[in-house]
C-alpha cells in the first residue's frame, strides 16, 4: 500500500459541502453537485450574471447596459446563493482552503471564453490590517490556483489597498463606489508588468462590481490592453 492509498484509508475524501465520503479529493457528492448553482449557458458577457434564453452573440444584462463597466469582459463560476454562498463563506471566513483547488477549476472553466494569450492574473488586494486579522487573502489563493489551472502568469501583489475600507455589505450602489474611490493603486514595482498586456482581475464575490471597477480603473491607467474580471460567485438580481 503506497502512502497516497494509506492516507485515503485513514482520511477518506469528503464532499466539500456536506462532508459525506466521496470517490476523489476536492469534490462534491452527487447530491450537492446537483444543488450547487453553477452558472452555465447564457450569461452577461460583462459581469457573468446568468441570463435566460440562448444567443450566438455576446449579450449584456440590463445593469451592465445602464452602468458602464471599466472592464471589457467578465465571468463567474457560481451564483452566490445556497451551496455557492456556503462555499464562499467557508473559504473566506472558515479557513476552508480545501475549497481553493476545485474552485479554481470551476473558475477556469467559466473563464475559458475570455482568456487570452499572455494574460496576467491579478487578485483584488486586502489592506494589511485585514490581512493581518484574516491571515490570508482568499482572492490571492484563488488567483494562484487559477494560474496553475490555466498556465497563465500570476502577480499576487500587482495591486495594493492603501486605504482600510469598511465592509461593503449593506451599502447602496453609490456608497460602494464612493468607498472604493482612490482606495487601490498599482504596486510601483509591479506596474510595468501590465503595460500593453491583457489582465484578468480575480475576486471571490461580485455584488455591485465597485471593487472590481476600482481595480480595472487603475489597470487601465497602467496601460493594460484588455481587462477581464473573474469571480468565484456572482450575486444575481434575485439573490
Amino acid at each position: 500500500m503506497n502512502m497516497q492509498t494509506a492516507l485515503h484509508v485513514l482520511y477518506p475524501p469528503r464532499c466539500l459541502s456536506c462532508g459525506v465520503v466521496v470517490d476523489s479529493d476536492f469534490g462534491l457528492c452527487s447530491a450537492c453537485w446537483r444543488e450547487t448553482p453553477f452558472i452555465e449557458g447564457l450569461c452577461c458577457d460583462t459581469c457573468g450574471v446568468p441570463l435566460p434564453g440562448q444567443s450566438d452573440i455576446a449579450v449584456q444584462c440590463d445593469t451592465c447596459l445602464a452602468l458602464a463597466r471599466p472592464w471589457d469582459q467578465g465571468r463567474a463560476a457560481l451564483e452566490y446563493r445556497d451551496i455557492g454562498r456556503k462555499l464562499v463563506l467557508g473559504l473566506k471566513h472558515g479557513d476552508r482552503h480545501d475549497i481553493v483547488r476545485p474552485a479554481a477549476r470551476w473558475m477556469a472553466r467559466a473563464a475559458r471564453p475570455i482568456l487570452r494569450d499572455g494574460m496576467l492574473i491579478a487578485p483584488i488586494p486586502l489592506h494589511w490590517l485585514r490581512l493581518l486579522k484574516r491571515k490570508f487573502n482568499q482572492s490571492a489563493l484563488l488567483a494562484n490556483a487559477l494560474a496553475k489551472e490555466t498556465g497563465l502568469d500570476c502577480c499576487p501583489d500587482l495591486m495594493q489597498r492603501h486605504r482600510h475600507t469598511p465592509v461593503l455589505d449593506g451599502k447602496g450602489l453609490d456608497q460602494r463606489f464612493a468607498t472604493l474611490d482612490a482606495a487601490l493603486s498599482l504596486h510601483p514595482r509591479r506596474r510595468h508588468r501590465i503595460a500593453g498586456r491583457p489582465v484578468l482581475i480575480v475576486d471571490d464575490v461580485m455584488t455591485s462590481g465597485a471593487t472590481l471597477a476600482a481595480a480595472a480603473d487603475i489597470c487601465r491607467a497602467g496601460g493594460a490592453s484588455h481587462i477581464a474580471v473573474l469571480v468565484l460567485a456572482r450575486v444575481a438580481k434575485d439573490g
